[in-house]
Protein backbone atom coordinates (compact mmCIF):
# COMPACT_ATOMS: atom_id res chain seq x y z
CA UNK A 1 0.00 0.00 0.00
CA UNK A 2 1.48 3.60 -0.96
CA UNK A 3 2.54 5.59 1.37
CA UNK A 4 0.82 9.17 1.43
CA UNK A 5 3.71 11.90 0.79
CA UNK A 6 4.07 14.95 2.67
CA UNK A 7 3.19 17.04 -0.21
CA UNK A 8 -0.75 15.16 -0.39
CA UNK A 9 -0.89 15.08 3.85
CA UNK A 10 -0.57 18.66 3.69
CA UNK A 11 -3.28 19.33 1.06
CA UNK A 12 -5.62 17.01 3.01
CA UNK A 13 -5.31 18.62 6.02
CA UNK A 14 -4.98 22.18 4.85
CA UNK A 15 -7.96 21.98 2.76
CA UNK A 16 -10.01 19.92 5.29
CA UNK A 17 -8.91 22.98 7.85
CA UNK A 18 -9.88 25.51 5.21
CA UNK A 19 -13.37 23.86 4.05
CA UNK A 20 -14.44 23.20 7.68
CA UNK A 21 -12.27 26.33 9.88
CA UNK A 22 -13.60 29.43 7.69
CA UNK A 23 -17.27 29.04 7.70
CA UNK A 24 -17.37 27.80 11.93
CA UNK A 25 -14.66 30.74 12.65
CA UNK A 26 -17.07 33.45 10.72
CA UNK A 27 -20.11 32.01 12.81
CA UNK A 28 -18.18 32.80 16.15
CA UNK A 29 -17.19 35.75 15.08
CA UNK A 30 -20.79 37.23 14.16
CA UNK A 31 -21.37 35.82 17.79
CA UNK A 32 -19.05 37.45 19.33
CA UNK A 33 -19.50 40.87 18.26
CA UNK A 34 -23.63 40.07 18.98
CA UNK A 35 -22.21 39.66 22.26
CA UNK A 36 -20.23 42.50 22.20
CA UNK A 37 -23.24 44.68 21.77
CA UNK A 38 -25.05 43.25 24.43
CA UNK A 39 -22.05 43.02 27.06
CA UNK A 40 -18.35 42.80 26.96
CA UNK A 41 -16.62 40.43 29.23
CA UNK A 42 -12.85 39.93 28.84
CA UNK A 43 -13.43 36.43 28.27
CA UNK A 44 -15.23 37.51 24.95
CA UNK A 45 -12.59 39.99 24.04
CA UNK A 46 -10.23 36.59 24.46
CA UNK A 47 -12.11 34.63 22.35
CA UNK A 48 -12.67 37.41 20.05
CA UNK A 49 -8.59 37.62 19.39
CA UNK A 50 -8.88 33.93 19.43
CA UNK A 51 -11.33 33.94 16.54
CA UNK A 52 -9.23 36.87 14.89
CA UNK A 53 -6.36 34.82 15.13
CA UNK A 54 -7.63 31.92 13.16
CA UNK A 55 -9.58 33.65 10.47
CA UNK A 56 -5.81 35.01 9.87
CA UNK A 57 -4.54 32.01 9.92
CA UNK A 58 -7.40 30.85 7.03
CA UNK A 59 -7.15 33.76 5.11
CA UNK A 60 -3.17 32.64 4.40
CA UNK A 61 -3.98 28.93 3.81
CA UNK A 62 -4.89 28.99 0.19
CA UNK A 63 -1.49 29.82 -0.31
CA UNK A 64 -0.42 26.99 1.71
CA UNK A 65 -2.62 24.97 -0.51
CA UNK A 66 -1.93 26.04 -3.66
CA UNK A 67 1.97 25.27 -2.14
CA UNK A 68 1.28 21.79 -0.88
CA UNK A 69 -0.41 20.77 -4.51
CA UNK A 70 2.83 22.49 -6.27
CA UNK A 71 4.25 19.61 -4.22
CA UNK A 72 6.17 21.71 -1.85
CA UNK A 73 7.27 24.29 -4.84
CA UNK A 74 7.32 27.98 -4.40
CA UNK A 75 5.63 29.55 -7.43
CA UNK A 76 4.21 32.25 -6.25
CA UNK A 77 5.72 36.13 -5.70
CA UNK A 78 8.37 36.02 -3.62
CA UNK A 79 7.20 38.54 -0.92
CA UNK A 80 4.16 36.25 0.01
CA UNK A 81 6.89 33.52 0.90
CA UNK A 82 7.68 35.45 4.28
CA UNK A 83 4.24 37.80 4.52
CA UNK A 84 2.34 34.40 5.02
CA UNK A 85 4.77 32.78 6.81
CA UNK A 86 4.90 35.47 9.14
CA UNK A 87 0.97 35.51 9.58
CA UNK A 88 0.18 32.26 9.79
CA UNK A 89 2.96 31.10 12.58
CA UNK A 90 1.95 34.63 14.43
CA UNK A 91 -1.74 33.05 14.70
CA UNK A 92 -0.24 29.93 15.88
CA UNK A 93 0.91 31.61 19.00
CA UNK A 94 -1.89 33.96 19.39
CA UNK A 95 -3.99 30.89 19.64
CA UNK A 96 -1.41 29.79 22.11
CA UNK A 97 -1.34 32.69 24.17
CA UNK A 98 -4.97 33.67 24.01
CA UNK A 99 -6.02 30.44 25.23
CA UNK A 100 -3.86 31.10 28.26
CA UNK A 101 -5.82 34.51 28.63
CA UNK A 102 -9.15 32.62 28.85
CA UNK A 103 -7.22 30.05 31.42
CA UNK A 104 -6.59 33.02 33.64
CA UNK A 105 -9.77 34.48 33.28
CA UNK A 106 -11.53 31.27 34.26
CA UNK A 107 -9.21 30.65 37.30
CA UNK A 108 -9.80 34.06 38.50
CA UNK A 109 -13.55 33.87 37.98
CA UNK A 110 -13.54 30.91 40.67
CA UNK A 111 -10.73 31.75 42.75
CA UNK A 112 -11.71 35.08 43.41
CA UNK A 113 -15.41 35.51 42.22
CA UNK A 114 -16.69 38.87 44.17
CA UNK A 115 -12.99 40.82 43.92
CA UNK A 116 -12.33 39.83 40.12
CA UNK A 117 -16.40 40.58 38.85
CA UNK A 118 -16.05 44.01 40.65
CA UNK A 119 -12.54 44.74 39.12
CA UNK A 120 -12.24 43.16 35.81
CA UNK A 121 -12.61 45.36 32.91
CA UNK A 122 -12.86 44.54 28.85
CA UNK A 123 -9.60 46.95 28.73
CA UNK A 124 -7.65 44.99 30.87
CA UNK A 125 -8.40 41.98 28.15
CA UNK A 126 -7.50 44.38 25.31
CA UNK A 127 -4.31 45.41 26.65
CA UNK A 128 -3.44 41.89 27.17
CA UNK A 129 -4.75 40.97 23.52
CA UNK A 130 -2.22 44.09 22.57
CA UNK A 131 0.58 42.40 24.18
CA UNK A 132 -0.05 39.23 22.67
CA UNK A 133 0.28 40.53 19.20
CA UNK A 134 3.60 42.33 19.87
CA UNK A 135 5.19 39.27 21.27
CA UNK A 136 3.78 36.83 18.41
CA UNK A 137 4.86 39.17 15.60
CA UNK A 138 8.10 40.41 16.93
CA UNK A 139 9.70 36.57 17.49
CA UNK A 140 7.98 35.24 14.42
CA UNK A 141 9.22 38.50 12.00
CA UNK A 142 12.57 36.38 12.17
CA UNK A 143 10.65 34.44 9.02
CA UNK A 144 12.12 38.02 7.78
CA UNK A 145 15.43 37.86 8.90
CA UNK A 146 16.37 34.47 7.81
CA UNK A 147 14.84 35.09 3.99
CA UNK A 148 17.20 37.88 3.27
CA UNK A 149 20.12 36.62 5.33
CA UNK A 150 21.45 35.45 2.39
CA UNK A 151 20.99 36.08 -1.58
CA UNK A 152 20.95 33.17 -4.22
CA UNK A 153 19.44 29.87 -2.12
CA UNK A 154 16.08 28.55 -1.63
CA UNK A 155 14.86 30.93 0.96
CA UNK A 156 15.62 34.12 -0.39
CA UNK A 157 15.91 35.56 -4.30
CA UNK A 158 14.27 33.30 -6.77
CA UNK A 159 12.92 31.25 -4.70
CA UNK A 160 11.85 27.18 -5.20
CA UNK A 161 10.88 26.35 -1.41
CA UNK A 162 9.49 28.60 0.77
CA UNK A 163 10.86 29.03 4.38
CA UNK A 164 11.96 24.76 3.75
CA UNK A 165 16.01 24.81 3.20
CA UNK A 166 18.37 26.76 5.14
CA UNK A 167 21.74 27.55 4.66
CA UNK A 168 24.29 26.71 8.18
CA UNK A 169 24.26 30.49 8.74
CA UNK A 170 20.39 31.04 8.50
CA UNK A 171 20.16 28.38 11.15
CA UNK A 172 22.62 30.43 13.06
CA UNK A 173 19.69 32.58 13.40
CA UNK A 174 16.65 30.50 13.29
CA UNK A 175 17.41 27.58 15.76
CA UNK A 176 18.11 29.99 18.85
CA UNK A 177 14.93 32.07 18.08
CA UNK A 178 12.80 29.15 17.27
CA UNK A 179 14.21 27.74 21.03
CA UNK A 180 13.00 30.98 22.72
CA UNK A 181 9.74 30.72 21.15
CA UNK A 182 9.45 27.51 22.83
CA UNK A 183 10.94 29.09 26.22
CA UNK A 184 8.23 32.65 25.77
CA UNK A 185 5.20 31.84 23.96
CA UNK A 186 5.07 27.82 24.53
CA UNK A 187 6.11 26.65 28.09
CA UNK A 188 5.38 30.04 29.92
CA UNK A 189 2.23 29.70 28.32
CA UNK A 190 1.84 26.20 29.23
CA UNK A 191 2.61 26.39 32.62
CA UNK A 192 -0.12 29.18 33.22
CA UNK A 193 -2.59 27.43 31.76
CA UNK A 194 -1.73 23.88 33.38
CA UNK A 195 -1.84 26.05 37.16
CA UNK A 196 -4.96 28.01 36.40
CA UNK A 197 -7.17 25.23 35.16
CA UNK A 198 -5.86 22.38 38.22
CA UNK A 199 -6.97 25.24 40.70
CA UNK A 200 -10.02 25.67 38.77
CA UNK A 201 -10.93 21.72 38.92
CA UNK A 202 -9.96 21.73 42.88
CA UNK A 203 -11.88 24.79 43.43
CA UNK A 204 -14.80 23.64 41.25
CA UNK A 205 -14.89 20.79 42.82
CA UNK A 206 -14.75 21.88 46.18
CA UNK A 207 -17.82 23.76 46.03
CA UNK A 208 -20.94 22.46 47.65
CA UNK A 209 -23.31 24.76 46.26
CA UNK A 210 -23.08 23.47 42.30
CA UNK A 211 -24.47 20.62 41.39
CA UNK A 212 -22.53 17.68 40.48
CA UNK A 213 -24.04 17.57 36.33
CA UNK A 214 -22.26 21.50 36.08
CA UNK A 215 -19.15 20.55 38.01
CA UNK A 216 -18.58 17.61 35.27
CA UNK A 217 -19.36 19.97 32.62
CA UNK A 218 -17.17 22.46 33.54
CA UNK A 219 -14.46 19.98 34.03
CA UNK A 220 -14.97 18.33 31.54
CA UNK A 221 -14.36 21.76 29.44
CA UNK A 222 -11.41 22.84 31.19
CA UNK A 223 -9.82 19.47 30.59
CA UNK A 224 -10.86 19.24 27.10
CA UNK A 225 -9.27 22.85 25.97
CA UNK A 226 -6.07 22.08 27.77
CA UNK A 227 -5.67 18.59 26.10
CA UNK A 228 -6.67 20.95 22.95
CA UNK A 229 -3.61 22.70 23.80
CA UNK A 230 -1.21 20.34 24.25
CA UNK A 231 -2.26 17.99 21.58
CA UNK A 232 -2.31 20.95 18.58
CA UNK A 233 0.87 23.01 20.27
CA UNK A 234 3.18 20.43 21.79
CA UNK A 235 4.44 18.95 19.14
CA UNK A 236 5.14 21.13 17.06
CA UNK A 237 7.25 23.46 19.68
CA UNK A 238 8.95 20.23 20.96
CA UNK A 239 10.17 20.40 17.01
CA UNK A 240 12.02 23.57 17.75
CA UNK A 241 14.06 22.09 20.48
CA UNK A 242 15.06 18.40 18.66
CA UNK A 243 16.17 21.56 15.60
CA UNK A 244 18.48 23.40 18.06
CA UNK A 245 20.02 20.07 19.53
CA UNK A 246 20.60 18.76 16.17
CA UNK A 247 21.54 21.99 14.66
CA UNK A 248 18.99 21.35 11.84
CA UNK A 249 15.52 21.94 11.20
CA UNK A 250 13.64 18.48 11.70
CA UNK A 251 12.22 17.38 8.51
CA UNK A 252 9.12 15.69 10.49
CA UNK A 253 8.24 19.14 11.43
CA UNK A 254 6.02 19.49 8.39
CA UNK A 255 3.50 17.00 9.68
CA UNK A 256 3.37 18.29 13.19
CA UNK A 257 2.64 21.88 11.91
CA UNK A 258 -0.89 20.20 10.64
CA UNK A 259 -1.80 19.58 14.28
CA UNK A 260 -1.34 23.48 14.77
CA UNK A 261 -3.04 24.25 12.01
CA UNK A 262 -6.53 22.15 12.62
CA UNK A 263 -6.96 23.56 15.85
CA UNK A 264 -8.10 26.50 13.96
CA UNK A 265 -11.12 23.81 13.05
CA UNK A 266 -11.50 22.72 16.35
CA UNK A 267 -11.81 25.90 18.52
CA UNK A 268 -14.59 27.18 17.18
CA UNK A 269 -16.58 23.86 18.14
CA UNK A 270 -14.71 24.52 21.82
CA UNK A 271 -16.38 28.08 21.83
CA UNK A 272 -20.45 26.02 21.21
CA UNK A 273 -19.79 24.02 23.95
CA UNK A 274 -17.90 26.41 26.67
CA UNK A 275 -21.25 28.57 27.06
CA UNK A 276 -24.71 28.55 26.74
CA UNK A 277 -25.08 32.06 25.74
CA UNK A 278 -22.77 31.42 22.95
CA UNK A 279 -25.24 28.81 21.90
CA UNK A 280 -28.08 30.67 21.84
CA UNK A 281 -27.13 33.39 20.18
CA UNK A 282 -25.19 30.89 17.71
CA UNK A 283 -28.50 29.65 16.94
CA UNK A 284 -30.14 32.76 16.62
CA UNK A 285 -27.57 34.07 14.03
CA UNK A 286 -28.49 30.74 11.92
CA UNK A 287 -31.65 30.87 12.61
CA UNK A 288 -31.58 34.90 11.36
CA UNK A 289 -29.80 34.23 8.36
CA UNK A 290 -31.34 31.13 7.06
CA UNK A 291 -34.59 33.33 7.44
CA UNK A 292 -33.27 36.34 5.19
CA UNK A 293 -31.57 33.77 2.49
CA UNK A 294 -35.24 31.94 2.23
CA UNK A 295 -37.06 34.77 2.06
CA UNK A 296 -34.69 36.56 -0.59
CA UNK A 297 -34.93 33.44 -2.65
CA UNK A 298 -38.58 33.00 -2.41
CA UNK A 299 -39.77 36.82 -2.21
CA UNK A 300 -37.29 39.11 -3.47
CA UNK A 301 -39.55 41.67 -3.75
CA UNK A 302 -40.68 41.05 -0.09
CA UNK A 303 -37.01 41.03 0.84
CA UNK A 304 -36.36 44.41 -0.31
CA UNK A 305 -39.06 46.08 0.75
CA UNK A 306 -38.61 44.54 4.46
CA UNK A 307 -35.04 45.43 4.34
CA UNK A 308 -35.97 49.77 2.96
CA UNK A 309 -38.63 49.53 6.26
CA UNK A 310 -36.20 48.56 8.91
CA UNK A 311 -33.61 50.93 7.30
CA UNK A 312 -36.55 53.84 8.09
CA UNK A 313 -37.35 52.50 11.26
CA UNK A 314 -33.75 53.28 12.26
CA UNK A 315 -33.26 56.24 10.50
CA UNK A 316 -36.22 57.54 12.70
CA UNK A 317 -34.83 56.52 15.89
CA UNK A 318 -31.63 58.10 15.41
CA UNK A 319 -33.38 61.25 14.80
Amino acid sequence: MPSISSPQLSLAVYTVTFVTGLPLNLLAFCVFVVKARRRLLPADVLLLNLTVSDLVLLAFLPIRIAEASWEMKWKMPDFLCPLSGLLFFSSIYLTTLSLTGVSVDRYLSVAFPLRYKARRRPSYAMVAVALFWVAAFSHCSVVYVVQYQARGNDTAGNLTRCYATFTDHQLAVLLPVRLEMFLVLFCLPLGITAFCYTRFIIIIRSLPLVSLRRKRRAIGLVAATFLLFLVCFTPFNISHVVGYVENKSPEWRVYVLLLSTFNASLDPIIFYFSSSSFQKICLECLQATWEKLQLGRLCPGVWMEATENVATEDSQMVQ
